[in-house]
C-alpha cells in the first residue's frame, strides 16, 4: 500500500516538475540562440548549462514514464504490484545510471 501511495504521489510531483523544468530548458535554449547582450539573458544562458537540471529531467522523465507504465499494466488487470514496483524502480535506477554516465561524461553515442 505504500508503494501504491508513493507512485501516486510521485508521478503528480514529476509531471509538474517536468512541465516546469522542461519549459525553462525551452526558453533558456530560445535566449542562448539570440545575443546575450543583457544581463538577464546571461543569467538565463548560465541556468540552461546547469548538469544538475539536465540530470534531474532525465531521473524525473525514466521515474514518470516507468510508473507510467506500471500503472498502465495494473489498470490492465496485472496483479502484482508489489513486483511492478521493484521491477520498475531497478529498471530505473539502471537506465538512469547508464544516462548519467553519458551525460556527465559527455561520450558520444555512436549512431550506424
Amino acid at each position: 500500500k505504500e508503494a501504491r501511495m508513493f507512485v501516486w504521489l510521485f508521478h503528480r510531483i514529476s509531471g509538474i516538475l517536468l512541465f516546469v523544468l522542461i519549459g525553462l530548458q525551452i526558453i533558456t535554449g530560445y535566449v542562448l540562440g539570440g545575443e546575450l547582450t543583457t544581463p538577464w539573458q546571461k543569467a538565463f544562458a548560465s541556468i540552461h548549462r546547469i548538469q544538475a537540471i539536465n540530470l534531474l529531467i532525465v531521473f524525473l522523465f525514466i521515474f514518470h514514464a516507468f510508473y507510467g507504465i506500471r500503472t498502465i499494466l495494473i489498470d490492465l488487470g496485472m496483479k502484482k504490484e508489489k513486483f511492478l514496483f521493484w521491477f520498475f524502480t531497478i529498471l530505473g535506477i539502471l537506465v538512469f545510471c547508464i544516462g548519467t554516465y553519458f551525460i556527465v561524461t559527455k561520450v558520444p553515442i555512436k549512431t550506424a
